[in-house]
């Protein structure tokens, strides 16, 4: 399954490849929404967990994350098997994620902050082993600046219906006359049964490139540094945070807004939700399009304005008319679905000038370093939120009971924390310079580069010896490296 060393490297990845490939987007995807919108309410309001011990154990485990991400980045960037280097690790991740759901589905009434930390940690560890091989292996096998637009917007659209689908499990769930737990219950099944199912495909049908690496170099301190402080990089891990709290932040309060404050039953949310999130498979490669006319980073820009403009007008629909909200949430959803997929894309461009300057694969530390961005501002947009609401005297089990201030309170906060985040990240995009341009010439001295590095490994393999290979074009710890270009 490993592509032949003389393919071309600027050839377009087939549709079928990349649809395949997209698979484990849908378990993660599904599991996103889930947690975001649904599992945090559910341990609130059915199971009884107070708010301050949800929010708790959700912001505790991102931060026990943190080192665990970077490990795992580290980790996948060192393997190199015959199975393949990402291949191996998205094998390894589905069993975690099946575990951790099912202890989490298993939670009763009294369950304390401990048990819930314990099984979101194993939850989150599969979760992190698969999204951080998925991205790098995306970042492997998307080779231009354009193409991987084009492949993280398919990622994304295929997210999209693995959250359509454990998103509709409630309402049907609603119709056949079960209450509202029975329906998170059976969206947490059918995350574990979805998710080897997903990984079986992607293993099975996609191919895997390990990248060539400069011979001697290792990874220092200084290289961690460089990364952390890189001045595309550190640009992309803000903007990552703050788009991401913005949403992050809304899915938290979604439910208990469109129950208490615009008066939608549980069924009516969903399925405005549904929209929500059914518009990302339209806006995701519309948007990856887009990125592809007038670079990712101004595309970025973009749709945090119109998201903005968007989420301000809700709270002015009239109240319990789903008709009147659909439109508004198709346009957010669509626009919102723009942020995972360009802010990676991205990573992967930044991902081949590290490579040119250090010469070693960095994919999966990168995307360690991105997917904890995400998933600390998930937990802080939960700690945020339910903190706040909680001290403004909010109650989520007393519904549309609450007191009018209590009522307001939960709007304000769903409106103006993700419009503040959402904006502030594209104020962080101005002045971003890892253009179309730079990322094309990257990509050439890193396959200028690695035919150097064939020739020597053929020289070697004819003559049974070693030998002094030519010097790659551009050291790779530089002061001043030559521009940066895509390599394989």
């Amino acid at each position: 399954m490993t592509r032949p060393a003389g393919a071309p490297a600027t050839s377009r990845l087939p549709l079928g490849t990349a649809l395949a490939f997209a698979a484990t987007s849908l378990p993660l995807s599904a599991l996103g929404l889930a947690v975001a919108v649904h599992l945090p309410a559910y341990f609130a309001a059915n199971i009884g967990v107070p708010l301050a011990v949800v929010a708790a154990a959700f912001g505790t485990v991102r931060l026990i994350d943190v080192p665990i991400e970077v490990a795992l980045g580290l980790g996948m960037d060192r393997t190199r098997s015959r199975f393949g280097r990402y291949r191996l690790w998205t094998l390894l991740g589905a069993p975690f994620l099946m575990l951790g759901l099912y202890m989490l589905l298993t939670a009763g009434r009294g369950v304390g902050s401990g048990y819930l930390i314990t099984w979101l940690l194993v939850m989150y560890l599969g979760v992190s082993i698969l999204m951080l091989s998925h991205h790098a292996w995306a970042a492997t096998l998307a080779r231009s600046y354009d193409d991987r637009a084009r492949l993280f917007g398919v990622m994304a659209a295929v997210g999209v219906l693995g959250a359509v689908t454990v998103l509709a499990i409630p309402i049907v769930m609603e119709q056949l006359g079960y209450g509202e737990a029975q329906g998170v219950r059976a969206m947490v099944w059918y995350l574990i049964v979805l998710a080897p199912i997903a990984v079986a495909i992607v293993v099975w049908r996609t191919p895997e490139t390990i990248t060539k690496e400069v011979p001697g170099q290792r990874f220092r301190l200084r290289d961690y540094l460089e990364i952390v402080t890189d001045r595309n990089m550190s640009r992309i891990l803000l903007v990552d945070l703050m788009v991401s709290l913005g949403p992050g932040w809304m899915a938290a309060l979604y439910i208990l807004y469109s129950r208490d404050y615009m008066q939608f039953t549980a069924g009516q949310a969903n399925i405005l939700l549904l929209v929500y999130i059914l518009a990302g498979i339209a806006g995701a490669p519309c948007l990856a399009w887009l990125a592809t006319r007038i670079s990712k980073h101004r595309t970025v820009m973009l749709i945090a304005a119109a998201y903005s403009l968007l989420l301000i007008s809700l709270p002015f629909l009239p109240k319990g008319s789903v008709l009147a909200s659909l439109p508004t949430l198709f346009f957010t959803g669509f626009m919102a679905q723009g942020f995972n997929v360009l802010t990676r894309a991205m990573t992967a461009d930044v991902a081949d000038e590290m490579r040119l300057k250090q010469g070693k694969e960095r994919s999966g530390l990168l995307y360690a370093m991105t997917t904890l961005t995400t998933k600390i501002a998930a937990g802080v947009s939960i700690f945020l939120t339910f903190g706040v609401l909680s001290r403004m005297g909010y109650d989520p089990q007393l519904g549309q009971r609450n007191t009018p201030e209590a009522i307001q309170a939960l709007m304000l906060s769903f409106v103006v924390g993700p419009v503040f985040f959402v904006m502030l990240g594209a104020a962080c995009l101005i002045g971003y310079r890892l253009t179309a341009e730079r990322a094309a010439e990257v990509r050439r001295q890193l396959e200028e580069r690695d035919a150097v590095l064939d020739l020597s490994g053929a020289l070697v393999s004819l003559t049974g010896e070693e030998r002094e290979a030519p010097r790659p074009p551009g050291p790779p710890h530089s002061p001043k490296p030559g521009p940066a270009t895509p390599a394989e």
